[in-house]
């Protein structure tokens, strides 16, 4: 996108405009001049500015316009005025219809916004956080977050500085960017050089000097806003003889929209053929976007040039006093790109120098990352492991429940009885008395009686005979 168009549907060039709604009469040799032919008019296309608040400027400037109080005391407001803030307080006499739909743009806006922090917020992964949605909102300075509901003064004033700021600071961020993309190309063919052998990197030298010199060999380029320059365009775009060229007629034949002005989009479109002479998108050494940095050059000169109160805006009465100037008529030679190199040695080196910190910063994430890495997989193999373990353990517990495992035979005893021993039995000695007899239900021992020799008298018979006479015997 063209800076004239970033700045044609800024509010500050609206604002401008509007100062301007009649066209400049000038006067026209009909018999050399076409005439184009009526059409109806039809409002400029919507353009954006380049803002992340494009819409929402545009929206607040098209209501504004409605207000008739409004319009008539921008005519009394110079540039400098509304910078300062004082066309934002004449908001206070705005009529309330406008007022209302000022507010619920508004409202939508910090709804937008609310959005697009929750958003970011899910892809980063911070959906259990709670949102500060105030402390968010306070990056966005175009509006004042702490009233979330109604459009005030303070809106309107921040929305101007706001947009002024950050389109008079979006030439100086297109240069650094270009800037870094030369560099980031160059370094880039430096570092494919060194992927190559000797014979390889001869060739790929050869080819890079060719490409440059059948860049550089191309017709000459006019100095951007002189009269050599403009009569080109008089003539091959316009199809008029460049003896007849005439200043006023050449600024009415340009000013697209016929406001009196030429705005950035309008004075761009008069170097297309100068940078036609340059670039071709069908040939491998033309750099589009080097063309369009080239494009922003020859603006930016022919603005710095004629536009003396710098409201980025040509009026037909600074154009025609350019055009009286020595460096109209007698310009120096215009150098390209190619003959300026976009950034010095020192700014390259600095540029090879943070890509080489980036690159350590990144290896070093990278071992950091896998040494996590390892670990992890180190803890997930203990952890397999046990669960392993785990799972056989449940598993025996499993066997043991669903296995019909007999118990031991019970061992039944009856009243006053004492069980058998289950040891081994060790025989009495011969002489000695089985006392099972003298304690009642004590069990003899089957065992015991077959180990005591059948020529045995029975000892547990009480020997009468053997008593002394006068003994008895009891029973």
């Amino acid at each position: 996108m063209s800076w004239s168009q970033v700045f044609h549907t800024s509010c500050l060039v609206l604002l401008v405009q509007l100062l301007c709604l009649e066209a400049v009469p000038i006067s026209l040799d009909k018999t050399k001049v076409n005439q184009p032919e009526d059409k109806a008019s039809e409002p400029p296309p919507s353009v954006d500015t380049g803002l992340h608040y494009d819409r929402y400027l545009r929206e607040v400037i098209d209501f504004l316009e409605k207000d008739q109080h409004f319009r008539e005391k921008l005519h009394n407001t110079d540039m400098e005025d509304i910078k300062m803030g004082k066309l934002a307080k004449e908001l206070d006499f705005v009529s309330h219809h406008v007022r209302t739909q000022l507010d619920e743009l508004k409202r939508q806006e910090v709804s937008r916004l609310r959005t697009l922090i929750k958003a970011k917020q899910d892809i980063e992964g911070g959906n259990d956080m709670a949102v500060d949605h105030q402390a968010l909102l306070k990056q966005f300075e175009y509006l004042n977050h702490m009233n979330p509901h109604t459009f005030e003064v303070e809106d309107l004033d921040r929305l101007i500085k706001s947009a002024t700021n950050d389109l008079e600071n979006y030439d100086k961020d297109r240069h650094e960017e270009f800037k870094k993309y030369e560099m980031t190309k160059d370094h880039e063919r430096r570092e494919h050089l060194k992927t190559l052998d000797d014979e390889g990197r001869k060739k790929e030298e050869e080819h890079y000097e060719e490409m440059k010199k059948k860049h550089a060999d191309h017709p000459k380029v006019n100095h951007p806003g002189s009269q050599n320059q403009f009569k080109e365009v008089w003539e091959e775009a316009d199809g008029l003889d460049p003896e007849d060229f005439d200043p006023k007629t050449f600024f009415k034949l340009h000013d697209s929209n016929g406001d009196g002005f030429f705005d950035e989009q309008e004075l761009e479109a008069l170097f297309t053929k100068e940078l036609e002479k340059i670039y071709d998108p069908t040939n491998e050494e033309d750099d589009m976007v080097e063309m369009e940095e080239e494009r922003l050059r020859m603006r930016e000169h022919v603005m710095n040039e004629v536009d003396t109160n710098k409201d980025r805006l040509v009026s037909l009465e600074e154009f025609l006093i350019a055009t009286k100037k020595k460096e109209f008529l007698e310009p120096d030679s215009w150098e390209t790109l190619e003959q300026n190199q976009a950034y010095t040695d020192e700014e390259m080196r600095e540029f090879e120098e943070h890509l080489a910190q980036q690159e350590e910063d990144l290896h070093q994430k990278s071992s950091d990352l896998q040494k996590q890495r390892d670990e992890l997989e180190r803890q997930q193999e203990q952890l397999n492991s046990q669960k392993v373990e785990l799972q056989q353990a449940v598993e025996h517990m499993e066997r043991l429940k669903t296995q019909k495992v007999e118990p031991p035979p019970e061992v039944h005893v009856e009243e006053n009885a004492i069980p058998e021993p289950q040891g081994e039995y060790h025989p009495l000695p011969l002489g000695h008395q089985d006392m099972s007899q003298n304690h009642p239900g004590m069990k003899q021992d089957n065992h015991l009686q077959n180990q005591i020799p059948h020529n045995t008298q029975d000892l547990s018979q009480p020997r009468f005979q053997d008593l002394p006479p006068g003994h008895q015997a009891v029973p």
